[in-house]
Parts: structure tokens; sequence; C-alpha cells
């Protein structure tokens, strides 16, 4: 959970277990902010993926905060076969995804004002360390839109400020493959599987022109931000 605060808080952060209503309650209560930020999840964590996100949405709620949740492009299957646009139906194929479609559903219902701004694999990430690590196998039938982290923290902040009601996918500009993802980061071409197991996402790639014509912040592709001449 963050804040975007225009005044200088009483203390410099606050420690806050998402997964206590109360808790959370308390935390608004002593900030007061008139803008909330969610970005907390776990992948095996569902309380703190699904009843963290429902637990800030109806705080900030209760205080009339603008309230931006974050969420992620695998609450789709990947089995589109064409970039996810934000009105296409959720469909989760992963514990992980069902645990943030269910976040977005119960921010959708307890804070109806709120974007949810989906996203890709943020860079820099785990996924830098793996393609470094020769024990890794790398897919070449995932695809992803990778975004470099400081574009979508402006995006946050931006959407933070504007009259965005509900989904929003801001990601990167390319479509890259696991395995593409992995030799930008690393030229020296980790190993790969070819195709990637039963059971999980294929093609997620995000659709941003809605995004590209509502914000100032440049959303990126990855091939830009790792080889930016």
């Amino acid at each position: 959970m963050g804040t975007h605060l225009t005044v200088e808080p009483d203390c410099e952060s606050i420690a806050v277990d998402i997964r206590d209503r109360a808790a959370v309650d308390a935390a608004l209560e002593a900030v007061r902010p008139d803008r909330v930020i969610h970005t907390a999840y776990r992948q095996d964590d569902r309380a703190v993926t699904a009843d963290g996100a429902a637990n800030v949405a109806a705080a900030a709620a209760r205080r009339r905060a603008r309230l931006v949740h974050v969420s992620t492009d695998v609450v789709f299957s990947g089995r589109l076969h064409r970039p996810y646009r934000e009105t296409d139906r959720l469909d989760p194929i992963t514990d992980y995804g069902r645990a943030k479609a269910d976040a977005e559903r119960a921010v959708t219902e307890l804070a109806p004002g709120a974007a949810i701004v989906r996203t890709s694999l943020l860079f820099p990430g785990p996924h830098v360390r793996a393609a470094r690590d020769a024990e890794y196998a790398f897919y070449d039938d995932e695809f992803r839109c990778p975004a470099a982290v400081e574009d979508v923290a402006g995006a946050l902040i931006e959407v933070a400020h504007l009259p965005v009601v509900g989904p929003l996918h801001v990601a990167g500009a390319d479509a890259v493959s696991r395995y593409e993802l992995a030799c930008l980061v690393n030229p020296a071409a980790p190993r790969t599987t070819g195709a990637a197991a039963a059971g999980r996402p294929a093609d997620c790639r995000l659709e941003i022109s809605l995004a590209r014509r509502i914000l100032s912040t440049r959303l990126r592709g990855i091939r830009e931000v790792l080889r930016p001449e």
C-alpha cells in the first residue's frame, strides 16, 4: 500500500499488515491520504493479495480517498491470441491470477470509483537475475509486455490525479517471449525448452492504446529500455 501525500506526515512510515482490516483502517486514519496507490501482493498468499486488497479498498472508500489498485496481466488465461483489452472478461488459470481477479472484483465493489491498473513484468525484477543463471530455462511461447518500473510508477502517480475509473492497461510497448526477454537481458542467450508447461498463461499481451491516449507518461518498450541507443 502506498500513499501520495500533499502534506508532510507526522511519521516517516507506518508498518501495517494488510490482512488485518482494523490495522489498515487505523493506518489510513492516521495518515488521512487524499490518494492511495495499492501495490501489495504475494504470489503464494491469497490473504495478502485478495483479502488485503479488499481491506485497503474499504478503508480508502470510507475516507473518500482516491484509490489506484495495481493488478496484473495474469488475470487473463492467455488463450485469446490477441492483446487483451480493458473490457475483456477475466479468466485466470493460476492461483495467483485467481487471487488478483478476486482482488479486482473486491475493489470494484467496495470502491466503485477506483482505478485498476493492470501491468506486466516489471524491469528490473527477478527475471533479470534468472536470465544470468544457467540453471533456468525460458519459454518461447509465453508472451508478455515488460515495462520499466519507473514508467509504471510515473503512470500510477498520473492516474491517481485523473478521473480514471475501472481497468487501465499500463505495460510496455513491446510484446516479447520469455526467451527473448532473457536474451535481451543476457546476450549470452540462456537455453530454452521451447513450449511452456500446460496450465501457464501463454499470451498475456496487454493492449495499451487507451493509456497512451490519456497519459503523458511514455510507456517504452523493453527493447528501448535495454538498448536505448
